[in-house]
């Protein structure tokens, strides 16, 4: 095949199609900004749940009388308490924090940027408490079971379902990326397959006369399908790149916050990147597809 030909055929489908093949460029570009913002909540999730999995704990607080007279946890019932867990399955760790120690966590740690509250409290007596961590986060449900009636044991306390909250919200966040991807994906079929109608209705005499003088098939569809990659391949570049600059403009200062606290890990430009060699491939491949279709049902000849 002759690349002169091969180009030439190209240029006079865009030239011929301009505004379809610009509508087919913006609406891969759009759907695949959604599925790429699907695929970071995805990353934002997996990195969310190693992150607090890495710092869950069970927390047993122990009654008034308990906290009051075993400073120490060496008396009965927090010294078995202690014991039991010790021998749990999958338990990596037991810290016992007496009242003392409870308090001035409370004040100068968790309230620490909140003096208002922190005075409030200064007077309130804490309760002391027994801290589990596990290798296995299905421990947990179990633990709060087996020892929320244990003597001595007022509350048992777990993070869980705080990381089960904040899971289903980036959840949430990726299937609604992935809907609108979606739709988007079907508004890009409509108009690929509508581009290649288009083109090759317009070149259908050009395309007759080169069968008649032995031109093969893929000789005269080729074009047709280059036009639909070259299309799709600049809307999958549009759109890996207006995802590197959403995350300095959008993603960072809305998550900002949250990411200052350590409630969620940061997105650094190496997820991003992955995201958008994925965000090509899929466009890319998806085009592919629908073209090579399109041609197949609009293109007999």
């Amino acid at each position: 095949m002759r690349i002169g030909f091969l180009f030439t055929e190209i240029y006079t489908g865009f030239r011929r199609n301009v505004t379809m093949t610009l509508a087919t460029v913006l609406t891969t570009m759009v759907s695949l900004i959604m599925f790429g913002g699907g695929m970071l909540a995805v990353q934002m999730t997996q990195h969310t749940e190693s992150v607090f999995l890495g710092r869950l704990e069970v927390r047993l607080f122990l009654d008034p009388e308990v906290s009051a007279n075993d400073p120490d946890c060496t008396l009965d019932p927090c010294k078995s308490l202690m014991a039991d867990l010790n021998r749990q399955p999958g338990v990596t760790s037991v810290q016992f924090t007496d009242s003392a120690a409870a308090k001035k966590e409370a004040t100068e740690v968790t309230f620490k940027d909140q003096p208002e509250t922190a005075k409030m409290i200064q007077n309130t007596d804490f309760p002391a408490s027994l801290r589990v961590k596990t290798t296995d986060p299905g421990q947990y449900p179990k633990l709060l079971q087996n020892y929320s009636s244990r003597p001595g044991v007022i509350q048992v306390h777990s993070d869980q379902e705080f990381v089960d909250r904040l899971v289903s919200m980036f959840d949430g966040l990726r299937n609604a990326a992935f809907g609108l991807a979606a739709l988007m994906a079907l508004g890009s079929l409509l108009l690929i397959a509508n581009m290649v109608q288009v083109a090759a209705l317009s070149r259908k005499e050009e395309v007759e006369i080169m069968r008649m003088v032995g031109a093969t098939r893929w000789y005269t569809q080729l074009p047709f399908l280059l036009e639909v990659l070259i299309g799709a391949i600049a809307g999958s570049v549009f759109a890996a790149l207006t995802l590197f600059a959403a995350r300095p403009l959008i993603i960072n200062p809305v998550l900002n916050a949250a990411v200052g606290s350590g409630v969620i890990p940061s997105l650094s430009n190496g997820d991003v990147a992955v995201t958008g060699i994925w965000m090509i491939a899929v466009g890319v491949v998806f085009a592919g597809a629908i073209g090579y279709g399109s041609l197949r049902y609009y293109v007999r000849d």
